[in-house]
């Protein structure tokens, strides 16, 4: 019981009242050293697990795994260019042919410093640590993305808050399916950055990337 509770509690912490702290208007530099001590105290739990190796997922995996991800990104293109088209025409593919240098930063930064970590934090760890508190497998996903949609309320775009709730659930699928947090952080990073491809980074409030 002390461990269900005591699970609740971080949970709440770490991902509902820390994200809605984000709205405050206190200093950047303490937001930041809290994220950062929140992040430290995910990976010191994940190492004690053993959940940090590189591990590449069994080949049973990659074939339904690019399948799948084919099938959805194919959806999530014509979807979101028709998006840009008729929302701002003048965005469609603007970076990659305006500052191709840019836009391959862009994607590097997005890859490695955005989609790790958050793979980390909102499957590889939520799923670990509070995964024994739903057995319903549909509501553990929708608590996950609503919860993933959250941290991005800082931003104050409705359309992030839509398109991470998306990507939560697609994301948190997957995860739940293979429990591999490389297919989904691969899954992760080829929406994200086709969407900064066909020119939405700035719709998405990423700096730099109108």
């Amino acid at each position: 019981m002390q461990s269900t509770i005591y699970r609740g509690v971080e949970l709440f912490l770490l991902f509902v009242l820390l994200p809605l702290s984000f709205l405050y208007p206190y200093p950047i530099q303490v937001k930041m050293i809290i994220t950062v001590l929140g992040f430290i105290y995910i990976l010191i739990f994940l190492k004690r697990k053993g959940h940090l190796k590189l591990r590449f997922p069994d080949r049973e995996y990659w074939k339904p795994f690019w399948k799948e991800t084919i099938i959805k990104l194919a959806i999530v293109m014509i979807v979101t260019g028709l998006y840009v088209f008729f929302v701002a025409p003048d965005k469609l593919f603007s970076v990659v042919i305006k500052n191709p240098q840019l836009w391959v930063i862009i994607l590097f930064i997005y890859t490695f410093l955005s989609v790790w970590p958050q793979e980390i934090i909102y499957r590889t760890f939520f799923y670990e640590r509070y995964s024994g508190l739903i057995t319903n497998k549909w509501l553990f996903i929708f608590i996950n993305a609503t919860l993933f949609s959250l941290a991005h309320l800082f931003l104050g775009s409705f359309l992030v808050q839509l398109l991470t709730f998306i990507g939560g659930v697609l994301f948190a699928y997957t995860y739940q399916k293979t429990k591999s947090t490389t297919l989904v952080s691969v899954e992760h990073a080829i929406y994200g950055n086709w969407l900064f491809t066909v020119g939405m980074g700035e719709m998405l409030a990423f700096p730099g990337a109108g």
